[in-house]
C-alpha cells in the first residue's frame, strides 16, 4: 500500500549503517544510494525536529543455522559497529544497539518511541530482508504505523531485497520513496 498519512509524531529509524557492514567512505559501494537517501531523511527528519533513532548491531542469535555466517565466531574489529559518517549523527538523535535481527528484541525501543508520542515508524536501512524485515514486523506486532522507504534500504542479496519490497512490506505497512516520504512530512509541517 503506497504512503498515506503522516502521523502527527512519526519516528524514522535507521537499520545497520554501520562501518562494517557499508565501507565507510565507498561512495561507490553497493550501498551508496541506500545510505545516501537515509542520511537525507534523516537530516529532513532532524529538519522538522522529529525524532531521529540510529541503531546498529553488535551481536546475533546464538543458534545455529545452515547459512554460513561471513563473520564466524571472530570479535568483530575496533569501529565495527559505528554509525557511518554519512548519517551526521547529532546530539539529539537517539541511539540504540541491537543484538539480534529486530531493533525491538531487548532493546528498550518501544519504550523509547511511546515516550517519544511517537504511532509511526519510517524504517531504512541494511539489509532488507534482515534487520529491516526484522523491525518492520515487530512494529506491526507492537501497533505502530509502518512506512518502508524502499529506495533508502538495500540488500546484499538483490533478490531478497526484491523479495521483502514486493510480498513481505505491503503486509507489514506502507511503502514508499524516500522523496515522498520527505515531501509528506514538509507538507504535514
Amino acid at each position: 500500500m503506497a504512503l498515506t498519512a503522516i502521523d502527527p509524531t512519526p519516528a524514522l529509524v535507521v537499520i545497520d549503517l554501520q562501518k562494517g557492514i557499508v565501507q565507510p567512505g565507498d561512495g561507490g559501494g553497493p550501498f551508496a544510494g541506500a545510505v545516501t537517501r537515509a542520511s537525507r531523511l534523516a537530516a529532513e527528519f532532524r529538519r522538522h525536529e522529529l525524532p531521529v533513532i540510529l541503531v546498529n548491531v553488535t551481536g546475533r542469535a546464538p543458534g545455529r543455522t545452515e547459512t554460513v555466517r561471513s563473520r564466524g565466531a571472530a570479535i568483530p574489529p575496533d569501529g565495527w559497529a559505528d554509525l557511518v559518517d554519512e548519517l551526521d549523527v547529532r546530539p539529539g538523535d537517539h541511539l540504540i544497539t541491537k543484538r539480534r535481527r529486530s531493533a525491538f528484541h531487548d532493546t528498550g525501543l518501544d519504550t523509547l518511541l511511546r515516550d517519544l508520542g511517537a504511532t509511526q515508524v519510517v524504517l531504512a536501512g541494511i539489509s532488507t530482508s534482515s534487520g529491516v524485515e526484522s523491525t518492520a514486523r515487530s512494529a506491526s506486532d507492537h501497533g505502530y504505523h509502518v512506512v518502508l522507504a524502499t529506495d533508502a534500504m538495500d540488500d546484499p542479496d538483490a533478490a531478497a531485497h526484491r523479495h521483502s519490497v514486493e510480498h513481505v512490506f505491503p503486509k507489514l505497512g506502507e511503502t514508499a520513496t524516500s522523496a515522498d516520504v520527505a515531501a509528506m512530512v514538509e507538507a504535514t509541517r
